[in-house]
């Protein structure tokens, strides 16, 4: 994979995609709550947080934020995080939010028996109401230079306008030699409104020619982009060699494609999950470390701390079994901590790898 030199560009990576506020109930359930805690969090930033937090590069987030005291809060806690803040739009807010608000994300963890319930509560937010034009994409990738771009299909479900603003993104990527990757992310709950699968696809397949590196699984590649070899009714139980066999239509339908990933999750229960990835490059399929019976304090965020990871790896020039595993190691310390992003370190993923035990660090 063809990268920009570090030297030549500011940012060793960006994203696209909106940040919202999630509200954590702890141990307990949303329905019960009398008090939650606050975190920050969005599927496009997350990666972009942890490749700064966990692996000390240098990353920027644009998206919109409503200009009043809930949006500052976000911004508070998004400065925690260390990604850049300079390409965020602010967005003039009304008063009550009838334009522009911030996204909120209700998500209890889930335990034993008891799956994760996330309930969002995101329409009309300032995000979702940038338009093809507000970002000047030749000055992020032309003059400031970013190596690595990532975007996913959430953001592109978000509002009938956020596809013109990616599609303009990738393109400008392209322009500039920025490798592009994007997670299909499909979640029907963003698409229903707007046409279904149907809708999905046809926004996805303008996006994917211009990306490098595909991240999915088998509802994204089955509903989101339209391929269907193998895959079951309900998208369960779809074998590796059928998983296989999707990979390499995607890949022969789309050649400009160089790389794509995807986590294989076995839910035991909510706290117990088999966890491991794949990653095909270069016509090879490569398998990650496995973690079976991981246990889990709260999973959400760990595909897009497997997306960092992976993105570390390429970024750093590691061959293709290292990228995996960094993904696949990372991801899983995400989620033994609570909250969409990572509070890892990059020790703490290169001893997971190298097969360390979780005996006490003193």
């Amino acid at each position: 994979m063809e990268l920009r030199k570090r030297e030549d560009c500011m940012w060793d990576q960006v994203s696209l995609g909106e940040v919202m506020i999630r509200l954590d109930p702890g141990e307990g359930r949303v329905r019960t709550a009398r008090s939650f805690t606050v975190w920050e969090g969005g599927g496009e930033y997350n990666t972009s947080r942890g490749l700064r937090r966990a692996f000390g590069l240098k990353t920027a987030v644009v998206t919109a934020l409503a200009d009043n005291e809930v949006g500052r809060l976000l911004e508070d806690l998004m400065l925690q995080g260390g990604v850049d803040l300079r390409h965020v739009k602010w967005m003039p807010y009304d008063g009550i939010g009838r334009d522009v608000r911030i996204g909120l994300n209700f998500t209890e963890r889930g335990f034993g028996v008891r799956g994760a319930v996330g309930t969002s509560d995101r329409a009309r937010s300032a995000a979702s109401a940038l338009k093809k034009g507000d970002i000047d994409w030749d000055r992020i990738f032309g003059e400031e230079g970013a190596r690595w771009f990532h975007t996913g299909g959430i953001y592109a479900g978000l509002s009938e306008t956020t596809p013109d603003v990616l599609i303009e993104a990738v393109q400008a990527a392209k322009r500039h030699g920025t490798v592009v990757s994007y997670d299909l992310n499909y979640r029907p709950s963003l698409w229903n409104a707007l046409g279904g699968p149907e809708a999905a696809q046809k926004v996805n397949k303008q996006i994917v020619p211009y990306v490098d590196v595909l991240i999915g699984n088998e509802e994204d590649f089955h509903v989101g982009l339209g391929f269907d070899i193998g895959a079951s009714k309900n998208l369960t139980g779809l074998d590796e060699s059928n998983y296989k066999k999707m990979i390499v239509a995607v890949t022969e339908k789309y050649p400009n494609v160089q790389a794509v990933a995807t986590t294989l999750r076995d839910v035991h229960t909510a706290t117990i999950n088999d966890w491991k990835a794949l990653l095909w490059t270069g016509g090879t399929f490569y398998h990650s470390m496995e973690l079976p019976k991981l246990e889990i304090l709260d999973r959400v965020g760990g595909g897009d701390s497997f997306a960092s990871g992976l993105t570390y790896g390429f970024l750093t020039g590691m061959d293709p079994q290292q990228c995996v595993d960094f993904g696949v190691a990372h991801g899983a310390l995400a989620m033994t901590t609570p909250g969409d992003t990572s509070m890892a370190s990059l020790k703490e993923v290169e001893k997971l790898v190298s097969g360390g035990s979780a005996r006490v660090d003193r």
